[in-house]
């Protein structure tokens, strides 16, 4: 079992920069695949990014590409998400996920890949 817990959210105006970092207990997270996933109100939960356990692997979605890069320390069992350029449409409820199985690239984009989450860290970018 690991515990996830996302931090580093907040209120940026578009063209702004945030971090935010996933902090994992219970476990080392090196034996897991990591990614951020983003759900805004009224909408599904999406794929944002991925990285997978050597660190060396990521991938992205079209929509953040160029703009966010995921990278992970697994002695500090951190994970993070380096958001630049943000734009309004970015806002959203960002959540940090940990997947023990191994599968293809679509296999890591599907919430239903994941087997644990935490939290939840509010974005808001404006106008």
């Amino acid at each position: 079992q690991v515990q996830l817990v996302e931090s580093g959210g907040g209120l940026v105006q578009a063209g702004g920069s945030l971090r935010l970092s996933c902090t994992a207990s219970g476990r080392t997270i090196s034996s897991y695949a990591m990614g951020w996933f983003r759900q805004a109100p009224g909408k599904e939960r999406e794929f944002v990014a991925l990285i997978r356990r050597s660190g060396g692997n990521t991938d992205y979605a079209g929509s953040v590409k160029g703009r966010f890069t995921i990278a992970r320390d697994n002695a500090k069992t951190t994970v993070y998400l380096q958001m630049n350029n943000l734009k309004p449409e970015d806002t959203a409820v960002y959540y940090c996920a940990a997947a023990r199985g191994y599968g293809s690239g679509s296999y890591y984009k599907s919430v239903s890949g994941y087997d644990y989450w935490g939290q939840g860290t509010q974005v808001t970018v404006s106008s």
